[in-house]
């Protein structure tokens, strides 16, 4: 090891023991803080490298005497009469120790990656209990339903291809329903922290995460018995479908991360696009307030087999489109596939851009044609459920977006 190498995961150990100790030193009374964290991840990391020249035993020691030093010094604090001294602080200055030594022996990317997760679980302290607290029963089912849908199903499912055309493949369809509720499930998370009295940016993103036809269907409900929330409605509205274009582009990067920059940039003035007629309905309704309705949760596994059916059946549409039909077979299915579910459309047409089964021209005409379709179904549902006026103004926004997603179409170099 030479000496800039050496310097380097010092630093770096230091480094993570003072943000940890900064935390520390913040958020509550501890038996370490700004000075102590440093000293800790600086002695995993000195153990390591001094371990390394004559016996890895060095490191054992050291992870010991942090042991004995940090169970001493609470049960001091017990001793003084503290009722509920906590293990948070202990367990966090033992993983740092570790972290320290792993800076030398291990991956130091990998350390980063965990001490910033650290800091972020510690300073989050009272978001993640209200959110503890907000999870009922059902909730708690369906999340033990996704582990069952992402850590029992999919590992034992077969990676073969089978049926029509040889594209089903039942792994990589429910790796896609993983992904899929996942991305949900952070949205679904992020409506319990922050509870129905989100505001209207916020509401939106989060619909938008969870489902954006869903929030459309939701928003235009509320508006039919309340005219007054119609410019309020019309925002929250294209917000959430400015987030679907978001995951579209995270769906791609995912599935087909070669095929991106392909495929991405006329997607990616769509979305801009759509931002910016978000943008003008903000300032048009800036002063009113947003409280999200009730959320789903998508972790359901009744929801994640109607999704893999549903990919299934396009993955099998697009490549009997194909061949019957040629490029107008796949538009097609783009745009029946596109009026409820821009995901399966998604996935399936990038994947096979990924793999080469398509080109990426097509692929991106493909997904813009269903996004664009998704937005006439919204508007449908709008003026089905919602108020004149709500469907008065979603009309105009998504008419503005359907403008410009025709321009692209017709515009962007093959």
């Amino acid at each position: 090891m030479d000496h800039l190498e050496s310097l380097q995961q010092l630093a770096v150990s230091f480094g993570l023991g003072l943000l940890l100790g900064l935390e520390r030193e913040r958020s509550e009374r501890s038996i370490a803080g700004i000075r102590t964290f440093p000293f800790i991840s600086l002695l995993g990391t000195v153990c390591a490298q001094v371990g390394m020249v004559t016996t890895y035993w060095l490191i054992a020691a050291g992870m010991l005497a942090v042991t004995v030093i940090v169970t001493f010094a609470n049960y001091t604090r017990l001793k003084s009469g503290e009722k509920d001294a906590g293990t948070t602080t202990e367990f966090a200055a033992l993983l740092l120790y570790a972290l320290g030594a792993l800076i030398v022996v291990g991956n130091m990317e990998a350390v980063i990656v965990v001490g910033g997760v650290m800091v972020v679980l510690l300073h989050f302290k009272n978001p993640m209990h209200r959110l503890a607290a907000a999870v009922g029963e059902k909730d708690m089912r369906a999340i033990m339903q996704f582990v069952l849908i992402s850590m029992i199903i999919l590992p034992v499912l077969p990676q073969e291809n089978y049926g029509p055309y040889q594209v089903w493949n039942p792994f990589k369809i429910w790796l896609m329903v993983v992904f899929i509720v996942g991305i949900s499930l952070c949205g679904y998370v992020a409506y319990k922290i922050f509870g129905t009295r989100a505001g209207v940016l916020l509401g939106g993103i989060i619909g938008g995460m969870i489902s954006s036809t869903a929030t459309t269907v939701s928003f235009a409900r509320r508006c039919a018995t309340d005219a007054s929330l119609a410019p309020l409605g019309a925002l929250v509205i294209m917000i959430a479908s400015c987030i679907s274009f978001i995951r579209v582009l995270i769906e791609i990067a995912a599935v087909a991360p070669g095929a991106f920059v392909s495929i991405a940039p006329p997607i990616g003035i769509m979305l801009g696009w759509c931002v910016s007629i978000t943008a003008l309905l903000y300032f048009m309704s800036r002063d009113q307030k947003a409280e999200l309705s009730e959320q789903k949760n998508p972790a359901e596994f009744k929801s994640a087999l109607i999704f893999a059916a549903l990919y299934a059946l396009v993955l099998v549409g697009i490549a009997w489109g194909k061949e019957k039909f040629g490029s107008a077979g796949l538009y097609i299915v783009s745009i029946i596939s596109g009026l409820t579910d821009m995901d399966a459309i998604t996935l399936s047409t990038a994947g096979m851009a990924g793999s080469g089964g398509i080109e990426t021209k097509m692929a991106w005409h493909a997904i813009l044609i269903a996004a664009m379709s998704n937005l006439i179904f919204k508007f449908g549902t709008v003026a089905a459920l919602g108020s004149a006026e709500l469907t008065k103004r979603v009309g105009v926004a998504f008419g503005a977006a359907l403008l410009g997603g025709a321009a692209i179409l017709w515009l962007w170099p093959w």
